[in-house]
């Protein structure tokens, strides 16, 4: 005959073994566990820059790759204090994605990093395109970027637009930077970390222009573009911030037309965060001349935008 088996509230099991009479049997069961969630003080880095990246949004590839990087340096370190091998890696980096998808912020994030787990001594960011590398004639170019390197010693120097460099062809002084900057990869390779950063599609070319390049980075981060419902949070957010909001009309209006421009544009032409930084910035100033010429300062007007005061460049 079958045996029932109901569970109570109060974590006991009760086996009714006769329906009729309904006797039952009661085993105390343990308690539920609870693992405390209270992150390690030793792992205090880690948890101050979680906080950092879950205020961004979306970027959930490059949060995992993040934890990964510092889950490798930590268990490293164990491994060297109980005298295993544990050879240094080259944290080199590529960063691959269109305008605005959050290259720059997170390259800071990781600098503050690997300061606080003394992969780095300063933890500092040098940012550099190709007029800070390619000099004007033979031999300046080198100088250049070997000066770069030597102000990001114990920190970063993140390079935008990289595939620039490789653009000028064979007689061009791009490439002598490229050769500088795969020479002091290896030679300073644990003095300082270089991220190289561009869309996709040209950073895949960039790497065929020196055959010591690809193997150089073991760290590739994809940066897809936001979607609509993510480009509204990052507006919400910036707004939040500056202490504003959209009325219904204007969040509507918002909406639409990011619709409307992501369908236009190519994806190279969207600067995805930036654009829409760029379009609350110039809506902040048209509420202003607005509530100037209404002469109205009510705090409600204050903290609103509404939808005329949205500027569109393509309008």
């Amino acid at each position: 005959m079958d045996q029932p088996i109901r569970m109570k509230s109060n974590g006991q099991i009760s086996v009714v073994l006769n329906s009729q009479k309904k006797k039952s049997l009661s085993k105390e069961l343990p308690g539920p566990q609870v693992v405390p969630k209270v992150i390690s003080p030793e792992h205090s880095a880690l948890r101050e820059i979680e906080d950092e990246l879950g205020a961004l949004v979306g970027m959930e590839e490059m949060k995992r790759m993040i934890k990964e990087i510092y889950a490798w340096i930590y268990v490293n370190k164990k491994r060297e204090e109980m005298g295993l091998k544990a050879k240094k890696q080259a944290l080199h980096m590529m960063f691959k994605g269109n305008p605005g998808t959050g290259k720059t912020t997170v390259a800071r994030l990781i600098g503050k990093l690997f300061l606080k787990m003394n992969v780095l001594s300063k933890g500092h960011l040098i940012e550099a395109e190709r007029a800070d590398l390619v000099g004007e004639y033979i031999g300046h170019t080198a100088q250049k970027t070997r000066d770069l390197i030597k102000k990001a010693q114990g920190g970063i120097l993140f390079v935008d637009e990289a595939y620039s460099l490789g653009r000028g062809g064979e007689k061009d002084f791009g490439k002598e930077a490229i050769d500088t900057l795969v020479k002091h990869m290896e030679d300073k390779q644990h003095e300082f970390i270089l991220i190289l950063a561009g869309y996709s599609r040209e950073m895949e070319h960039f790497l065929t222009l020196n055959p010591g390049l690809h193997s150089r980075f073991p760290l590739v981060i994809d940066f897809p573009d936001y979607n609509i419902e993510q480009l509204m949070e990052i507006s919400s957010r910036m707004l939040v911030e500056r202490e504003y909001s959209l009325s219904h009309e204007a969040e509507k209006k918002l909406k639409d037309h990011l619709i409307w421009v992501k369908a236009v544009l190519s994806p190279s032409g969207f600067s995805n965060g930036r654009y829409v930084r760029n379009v609350i910035e110039k809506s902040i100033r048209a509420q202003a001349m607005r509530l100037l010429m209404l002469n109205s300062y009510d705090r409600h007007e204050l903290m609103t935008l509404r939808s005329n005061d949205l500027v569109f460049d393509e309008d």
